[in-house]
């Protein structure tokens, strides 16, 4: 590796230029294309020229308040609003106690039942106004 200010040979470990004393920044990837090393921030490699994929951010669709305070409120012992909200493993667990009332004479039924319902109304009095994926409810 040569330093980009003076030209001059640099060690790969070293953070400075040893003869100018300029900062230089390590590649943080190799192009996918030609192998050459490349700074993260870089588009299209200087080496061969290939545009380097960037990687995608990941897009969510924004929930409705009213569907999941719904949801919760007619179907809230199944945990129904809680997997459209993107919280999957609470409404496993309403489920769970949904179906556990067989075992425990209907107690874990009513209480999944009261959960999901006081979940219903927080979510459309605004209380709880973020979904699984931390976007905003609309």
């Amino acid at each position: 590796m040569f330093c980009p200010q003076c030209g001059r040979e640099v060690k790969d470990g070293d953070l400075y230029c040893s003869s100018c004393g300029y900062k230089i920044n390590h590649p943080k990837r190799n192009c996918p294309n030609c192998g050459g090393a490349i700074d993260e921030s870089i588009r299209v490699c200087p080496t061969c020229g290939y545009q380097i994929p960037q990687p995608k951010q990941q897009v969510y669709a924004p929930k409705s308040k009213l569907v999941a305070g719904l949801l919760g409120i007619f179907l809230g012992g199944l945990g129904i609003h809680n997997f459209y909200l993107g919280y999957s493993s609470k409404g496993f667990i309403q489920i769970c106690m949904f179906l556990g009332g067989f075992l425990t004479f209907g107690i874990s039924t009513a209480l999944a039942e009261i959960w999901g319902f006081v979940e219903g109304i927080l979510i459309l009095v605004g209380s709880i106004d973020r979904d699984g994926n931390d976007q905003r409810l609309y």
